[in-house]
C-alpha cells in the first residue's frame, strides 16, 4: 500500500474515536479495577492519571508522529527513519500478531456470557463451575471465537473509513453511555458508598513503589502502546489534524472509561463481598466468575448483566479491530498485495493461532510452556516481555538516534506543541528508566518472586 494510495481517517473525530477504541479494551475493564482495588484505590487512580498525562502522552505522541511522518505501518516506518532500526519495526509488528488470536478467544468468551444473560441464564452463568466447564470444552469456545473474529475481520475488510472509523463512531459513544449508566446504578446500590470513597479518595499512606509500578504496567496494557497500533493509525492521520490535542483526547477517553469501569465494579463488589476489595479477583476470574455472581444478587441484575457484557463486547471489538487493522496494514505494506487478500491471510493465520489458545484449556491442557497454558504464555510474552522491550527501544530510537526534533516538527505541522519540554524529558530520561523497571517487575512477577 503506497503512501499515495493509503487510506485516511476523514478527520480528527474519526481518528480520535478509532484510536481511543483501540486503547479502550479489556485491560480497562478487567485489569484496571482489580489493580485499583489492590493498590489503595484513590492513590492508585491519582498515580495512574499523573503517569497518563506524562509518560503515556509522550509515548503515544511519539508513535503517532512516527506513523504520520512516514505514512507507513511499524516495519516500514522505522526502516524509513533509520534502516539500522528496521528490526524494531519487526518486533513491534510481532506483538499484535501474537495478541490478536488469543484476544479474540477472550472476545468469544464475552459473547458467550452476553448470550447467557440475554437468554435469561444469568443464574446459570453465575455458577461456580460454569466458566471452567465452558473453556475446557472444544465446540462452544471455538464457535464463539469464530463469530467474534469473523465480525472483526468483516469490519476491517470494509476499510479504514467505512469500517474502522464508522464502527468506532458508533461503538465508542455507546460504550461511554453504557459505562455511565452502569456506574450510576452501581454507586447508588445500598452500601456501595464505602467502595466509592475507597476508590476515589487518595490515601497517601497506601502509596508505595509497587503502586507506581502497577500503574505504569497498566498504562502500557491499556493505551495500546508499543505494539505498532498507534504508528499504523498515525499513518492514516491527515497532516492538518492537531496531533497533540488528539493524543490528549484519546487519553481522556481511555482514562475516563477505566475510571468508570472502577466505579461500575469496585462499589458493586464491595457490596457483594461485605467491603473487601480483594474479592474482585484478577483478569478472567473478575469478568467471568465474580461479576456474574454480583449481577445475580442485584435487583435488575439480568438487565445490568446484559448491558455490562454489551459494553465489554464493544470494548473488546474496538481493540480487536485495531489489532487486526495493524497486522493487515503491515502485510499490505510488506507484501505489496491488496487489502482484501491481506485481510484473508491475517484471518486464517489468526484462526490457527487462536485454536492453540482454545485447546490449551481443553484437549491440549497437558501441554504447557514455562508452566503456562498457551493463552497465558502468549499474554506473558507479548505484554510482559515484548511490549516493554519495544517501548524502551522506541524511546532510545527517538531520544538518541533520530533525536526528538523530527517528530516535534511533525507534531507542529498543525499547531504549536505546548507540551514539547515534557515530551523531550519523558522520551529521553523518564520513560527509559520507568520501562526498565516495568520489565524487571514483570519478569519477577511472572516467576513468583515479586507479585503485581
Amino acid at each position: 500500500m503506497s503512501k499515495e494510495n493509503r487510506s485516511n481517517f476523514t478527520g480528527k473525530l474519526g481518528f480520535v474515536l478509532a484510536a481511543a477504541g483501540s486503547a479502550v479494551g479489556l485491560g480497562n475493564i478487567w485489569r484496571f479495577p482489580y489493580l485499583a482495588a489492590k493498590y489503595g484505590g484513590g492513590i492508585f487512580l491519582l498515580v495512574y492519571i499523573v503517569l497518563a498525562v506524562t509518560l503515556g502522552f509522550a509515548l503515544m505522541a511519539a508513535e503517532i508522529a512516527i506513523g504520520r511522518k512516514t505514512g507507513l505501518s511499524a516495519i516500514g516506518a522505522f526502516k524509513a527513519l533509520d534502516k539500522k532500526y528496521s528490526f524494531l519495526g519487526w518486533l513491534a509488528a510481532l506483538i499484535p500478531v501474537i495478541i490478536l488470536p488469543y484476544y479474540s478467544v477472550i472476545g468469544g468468551w464475552v459473547m458467550k456470557y452476553l448470550f447467557a444473560f440475554a437468554t435469561g441464564n444469568g443464574a446459570l452463568a453465575a455458577g461456580d463451575d460454569y466458566f471452567g466447564g465452558f473453556i475446557t470444552q472444544t465446540g462452544q469456545p471455538l464457535m464463539w471465537f469464530l463469530l467474534f473474529i469473523g465480525i472483526t475481520a468483516l469490519i476491517v475488510l470494509l476499510g479504514v473509513e467505512k469500517g474502522v472509523e464508522k464502527v468506532s463512531k458508533i461503538m465508542m459513544p455507546v460504550l461511554v453511555f453504557l459505562s455511565l449508566i452502569i456506574a450510576i446504578y452501581s454507586i447508588f446500590m445500598p452500601g456501595a458508598m464505602d467502595g466509592v470513597l475507597y476508590y476515589i479518595l487518595p490515601d497517601f499512606s497506601k502509596f508505595s513503589a509497587t503502586t507506581v509500578l502497577a500503574a505504569m504496567g497498566q498504562l502500557f496494557y491499556s493505551m495500546s502502546l508499543a505494539m505498532g497500533i498507534m504508528i499504523t493509525y498515525g499513518s492514516y492521520m491527515k497532516k492538518d489534524v492537531n496531533l497533540e490535542s488528539s493524543v490528549g483526547q484519546i487519553e481522556l477517553f481511555d482514562t475516563g472509561v477505566a475510571f468508570l469501569a472502577g466505579l461500575m465494579i469496585i462499589p458493586a463488589v464491595f457490596v457483594f463481598s461485605g467491603g473487601t476489595p480483594e474479592a474482585l479477583g484478577k483478569g478472567p476470574s473478575l469478568m467471568f466468575v465474580t461479576l456474574p455472581k454480583v449481577f445475580e444478587t442485584m435487583w435488575g441484575g439480568q438487565i445490568i448483566g446484559v448491558a455490562f457484557f454489551v459494553l465489554v463486547l464493544f470494548a473488546a471489538l474496538t481493540s480487536s479491530i485495531s489489532l487486526m487493522e495493524t497486522v493487515v496494514s503491515i502485510v499490505c505494506d510488506k507484501c505489496k498485495i491488496s487489502r482484501n487478500l491481506s485481510c484473508l491471510i491475517v484471518f486464517v493465520a489468526s484462526l490457527v493461532l487462536g485454536m492453540l489458545s482454545i485447546f490449551g484449556y481443553g484437549i491440549w491442557s497437558h501441554i504447557t510452556i514455562i508452566g503456562l497454558q498457551f493463552l497465558d504464555f502468549f499474554d506473558f510474552i507479548s505484554n510482559s516481555v515484548l511490549m516493554p522491550v519495544v517501548a524502551f527501544l522506541t524511546c532510545i530510537f527517538v531520544g538518541y538516534v533520530i533525536k526528538p526534533q523530527p517528530l516535534i516538527d511533525e507534531i507542529e505541522l498543525s499547531a504549536k506543541f505546548k507540551r514539547k519540554k515534557v515530551f523531550i524529558f519523558v522520551i529521553k530520561y523518564l520513560a527509559p528508566v520507568c520501562i526498565v523497571l516495568i520489565l524487571i517487575s514483570s519478569m519477577l512477577d511472572a516467576f513468583g518472586i515479586f507479585k503485581i
